[in-house]
């Protein structure tokens, strides 16, 4: 049977890709000894437990669950057994329980930390446990799990090379107003989770306060039995989101476009921020940074005003 180039052995001359394949181990770092270990759990399906996921938990000292009912019950599905000790780590006792871990972590003990879905630390407890254990600079690592937001962002069809993760939209509407105001202009592709009974509301303020037009994505129950990615624009998915929508819900919206101005162009906000009680070097500056010109240039052009 012939040999198929590039499966076995690497093609001829490709030494790029055999340096990488030797940087590449089935092992993985070393998950014995006194470490937190932050575990991605699968966000929906239980066939993305990974078995480094699995080995993790089922040798731990200590399982550190955002909800430990929860975390018996994945534990139970996936046949995992786990007979130690399980703490309960949310966001109301997270910083008092990241001394305790450490303490655990500094004694010699292995601590698995995991949320109830998908990556600890990510809008999920984990951040505070890890800041103490990295300040009492002591091992962290951690096994890959599924993610909302990667997975979305994938299938979204938008632009992947440059995002930013902005977590949860705030409750208010004019918590979320102000939140999109300060991310008009950004030209990074956005991630936002939602709620399904605040999806219309949050709908109508980003169609409000960035556009109808702006091009965008949501995902829902991913890696579940409906899965579903709706594509469009704000307007045309507000009018989706306005009958409703169910299941977990992960927003893709599309930067801002990057549109060429002069600092000529900008004497009118300039002029508007100094009536507000702005001084002139500060509100250039402001109008700089948020268009990418010069503050020097865009001052210049205010002092030389026809």
């Amino acid at each position: 049977m012939t040999q198929e180039p590039g499966i076995s052995e690497p093609l001829a001359g490709d030494a790029d890709s055999s340096e990488h394949s030797s940087d590449l181990s089935e092992h993985g770092p070393d998950l014995t000894g006194g470490r937190l270990i932050l575990v991605g759990t699968p966000i929906g399906n239980l066939g993305d437990a990974s078995p480094r996921m699995r080995e993790a938990i089922s040798t731990a000292d200590v399982i550190a669950a955002e909800d430990t009912r929860r975390f018996l019950s994945l534990a139970q599905r996936l046949g995992i057994a786990h007979t130690k000790r399980v703490l309960s780590v949310f966001d109301h006792n997270e910083q008092s329980r990241a001394h305790e871990i450490v303490d655990l972590v500094r004694g010699g003990q292995t601590v698995v930390q995991l949320s109830d879905a998908g990556m600890p630390a990510v809008s999920d407890p984990g951040y505070r446990v890890v800041r103490a254990c990295a300040e009492a600079d002591l091992p962290v690592t951690a096994t890959p799990g599924p993610s909302a937001v990667l997975m979305a962002l994938a299938v979204s069809g938008l632009p992947s090379d440059r995002f930013s993760f902005e977590g949860f939209l705030p409750r208010k509407s004019g918590a979320r107003r102000t939140l999109f105001e300060e991310l008009k202009s950004e030209k990074r592709t956005m991630v936002f989770f939602e709620s399904p009974h605040r999806i219309a509301e949050a709908m109508d303020d980003l169609a409000s306060v960035i556009s109808p037009d702006r091009p965008m994505s949501i995902s829902r129950e991913l890696t579940k039995t409906y899965e579903e990615t709706l594509r469009g624009t704000v307007g045309s998915l507000r009018e989706l989101a306005a009958g409703g929508l169910r299941g977990e819900l992960t927003l893709v919206l599309a930067g801002a476009t990057a549109v060429e101005t002069a600092p000529e162009d900008h004497l009118g906000e300039m002029e508007a921020l100094i009536d507000s009680g702005v001084r002139a070097k500060d509100a250039a500056g402001q109008i700089a940074k948020r268009f990418g010109l010069s503050k020097r240039e865009i001052y210049e052009a205010w002092l030389h005003r026809e």
